[in-house]
């Protein structure tokens, strides 16, 4: 009985959410996330706030801005942007002295799991 009890209640919390972890993302680039990114680019990478809509934010889930290089996207968190885009000044903070490489690979992680 007590086996029958184990397989019930351990084997499934094995398996299973080994499934849903995979496609969980890290708290801690999450977190990262809202505190330096989300105020433009929005939680879901779309740029619809207030901030990205001024600067022309663009939409990280499309596929043209997801095909977008991994090295591209890692020189723009560490070296920053600072370019006028269609008449928009468009802006963002350099993080390379402020953010560890696997913050930085992590976000870019996380930028590709916003895609549609």
């Amino acid at each position: 009985m007590r086996s029958l009890v184990f397989l019930a209640l351990f084997v499934p919390a094995i398996f299973v959410p080994s499934i849903a972890l995979a496609e969980a993302p890290n708290p801690q680039i999450d977190r990262l996330w809202r505190a330096k990114c989300s105020s433009c680019h929005g939680p879901d990478g779309k740029g619809a706030t207030e901030q990205g809509k001024k600067m022309a934010v663009e939409d990280m889930t499309s596929p043209a801005w997801q095909a977008i290089t991994d090295d591209k996207i890692k020189a723009s968190v560490n070296d920053g942007l600072k370019r006028e885009k269609g008449g928009v000044h468009q802006e963002m903070e350099a993080y390379k002295s402020k953010l560890r490489p696997e913050q930085v690979d992590g976000l870019v992680t996380y930028i590709r799991a916003l895609k549609k």
